[in-house]
């Protein structure tokens, strides 16, 4: 059976049936509700934060990217009347994309919403929580809003959630204007949020690191890079124009050398902000499957274990390196 809130005021000691909605007050999902969630995302749940809106993803554009407070990425789609089964397809299919992102993209996301980088804001939103803790995009959630619910569709959520373990949610708000004007908007779940939770935290993963460098021949190396370096992301696109080029005219360069350079050669507007491209630049060159990366590009460590410096380029591919950045 379809999900249907009433409401009643009490006035006068006598229940007075409410029956106001957002389509007869003419509140907009863009103008109005997007901007109350985004004043107060507590309302989709205690444990989320909205990292992102309006974001582009391989199938269309996802309302809102949230992250909850164990690094869960959190599909939320908006209606501001009821939630048709079909949106449960839609949202799905978001989730695939969003279940790819690495922590780069999700970093430039987090910027591009808040201006401030993803462990600043994690920090500052979860208090009680350890960022080096959180295991970023381990799994997503879905969650649809809306303000009541077609019966196949909560019938579907159901058997996702208890079936498949698919951490899947409906919230359906209740949008009230009283008689004296004033608005309130409460909300309901289908599946209990503590269930919701659980689901996805069985299904974390690590995110595997290495300093090891690859050990690829000439020819795949070179297919490796120029297929790393003609994917149309921002870090790439930095490694390729600013710090290989920087690495090529310099036999060592520490990391405060590299922000004087990205500020001088216009990568950065500043030092803090050259030194967040770096740290993004450093996060891809250490995953583990990016050893084609650590077999041209060397750094230690010399004063934190887990901050790179005192970069240099690998003499035996320098010739390599000059043909990769003038074809890709």
């Amino acid at each position: 059976m379809a999900l249907e809130i009433q409401s009643w005021q009490i006035i006068n000691g006598k229940l007075i049936s409410i029956k106001s909605n957002m389509v007869d007050e003419k509140r907009k999902e863009k103008d109005d509700l997007e901007q109350w969630l985004k004043t107060n995302p507590e309302i989709l749940g205690r444990d989320i934060v909205i990292i992102g809106e309006q974001i582009s993803t391989k199938s269309g554009t996802l309302d809102f990217l949230g992250i909850d407070n164990n690094g869960n990425t959190v599909v939320i789609e908006l209606k501001r009347d009821k939630l048709p089964r079909e949106c449960l397809v839609q949202a799905i299919d978001y989730a695939s994309d969003v279940a790819s992102w690495d922590i780069e993209k999700l970093r430039e996301t987090c910027m591009n919403f808040t201006e401030q980088s993803l462990e600043d804001y994690l920090s500052e939103k979860f208090e009680d929580k350890e960022v080096d803790d959180i295991i970023i995009n381990q799994s997503v959630r879905i969650l649809l809003v809306g303000f009541s619910i077609e019966e196949p569709l909560t019938r579907m959520i159901e058997w996702l959630s208890n079936t498949y373990n698919v951490s899947i949610n409906a919230i359906i708000l209740n949008y009230i204007k009283t008689n004296s004007g004033d608005e309130l908007l409460s909300k309901t779940v289908i599946i209990h949020e503590e269930i919701d939770i659980e689901k996805a935290n069985k299904k974390k993963f690590i995110i595997e690191m290495s300093n090891e460098p690859g050990l690829y021949s000439d020819e795949d190396l070179e297919k490796k890079l120029l297929e790393y370096f003609s994917k149309n992301r921002i870090s790439p696109k930095r490694i390729k124009e600013y710090l290989l080029p920087i690495l090529i005219e310099n036999k060592t360069v520490t990391r405060n050398q590299l922000k004087k350079e990205f500020v001088k050669r216009g990568a950065a507007p500043d030092e803090s902000q050259a030194g967040y491209f770096l740290s993004l630049i450093s996060n891809q060159l250490g995953h583990k499957w990016r050893d084609y990366l650590r077999q041209i590009i060397k750094y230690d460590f010399p004063n934190y274990h887990w901050e790179k410096d005192n970069f240099s380029l690998n003499e035996q591919y320098r010739d390599l390196v000059i043909k990769i950045i003038k074809y890709s």
